[in-house]
C-alpha cells in the first residue's frame, strides 16, 4: 500500500468518525455557540489527544497500562457520573446570546485547559471510541496488510482529519449564533443534556445492569 493512499484513506476515516451525533458532537456545537469557536476548538484538540492515546494503544498493545481489577467498570462508573453532572449543568444553565469573555490571559488559559480536558474526558469515557480505533487497527494489520510505517501514516492523517473536521464544526457552529434566539439556545442546552443522560443510561445498562 503506497503511503500516499494510506494518508488519503486515513484522512477520510478521521472525517467519517467525527460525523456522528454523540456526546462530543453536541458538546462541541453547544460550547462553540455559547463560548465562541476558540473554546470549541479546544474541545476538538482534547478529542485529538484522546484519540492519539487510543491509536497508540491499538497499535502497540495495552501491556504498558496498569493492571487494575474491574478497570472497565471503574471507567464506566466515572463516565456515568461525569455525564450526569454535565447533563444537570445543561438543564440548569441560563442561556445567553453573548459568548463569555475572559478578563486576562491567566483566566483565558484556565478556560482553554478546561475545554481541552472536557474534550479528552468526553472522548475517553466512551468505550466505543477505543473499540473503533482498535477495530480499524486490526483490519489494517490483517486484511489491509499495512506495515508499521503505513499504519503510522494512516493514523496520523486520521488525527488530522479529526482535528480539522471538529474545528470546522466549531467555527461554523459559532457563526450560527447570530441566527439563534434565547429560546433556541435553551432547547439546545436541554437536547445536549438529554444526549448526555442517554449515553450515561446506556453505559449503566451495558456495564452494570445487563
Amino acid at each position: 500500500m503506497p503511503l500516499f493512499l494510506a494518508a488519503i484513506y486515513g484522512l477520510i476515516a478521521g472525517i467519517i468518525l467525527c460525523l456522528t451525533f454523540g456526546t462530543v458532537f453536541f458538546a462541541l456545537i453547544q460550547t462553540s455557540i455559547e463560548r465562541g469557536y476558540r473554546s470549541g476548538v479546544q474541545i476538538a484538540m482534547g478529542v485529538v489527544a484522546s484519540d492519539a492515546f487510543f491509536i497508540f494503544t491499538a497499535i502497540f498493545g495495552t501491556s504498558f497500562l496498569p493492571q487494575i481489577n474491574h478497570f472497565d467498570k471503574w471507567i464506566g462508573a466515572i463516565g456515568i457520573i461525569f455525564l450526569v453532572i454535565l447533563a444537570i449543568g445543561n438543564f440548569l444553565k441560563v442561556p445567553t446570546l453573548e459568548p463569555k469573555t475572559h478578563a486576562d490571559n491567566r483566566s483565558r488559559r484556565r478556560s482553554n485547559l478546561k475545554y481541552f480536558l472536557k474534550g479528552v474526558a468526553l472522548n475517553a469515557l466512551n468505550p466505543i471510541n477505543f473499540m473503533s480505533w482498535a477495530a480499524i487497527a486490526a483490519y489494517l494489520r490483517t486484511k489491509g496488510r499495512y506495515d508499521l510505517s503505513e499504519m503510522i501514516v494512516f493514523f496520523s492523517m486520521s488525527l488530522v482529519g479529526v482535528g480539522a473536521t471538529e474545528s470546522a464544526l466549531a467555527v461554523y457552529a459559532n457563526r450560527l449564533r447570530r441566527l439563534l434566539t434565547i429560546k433556541v439556545i435553551h432547547y439546545i442546552n436541554i437536547a445536549t443534556g438529554l444526549v448526555f443522560l442517554g449515553v450515561a443510561t446506556k453505559l449503566l445498562w451495558e456495564g452494570f445492569l445487563k
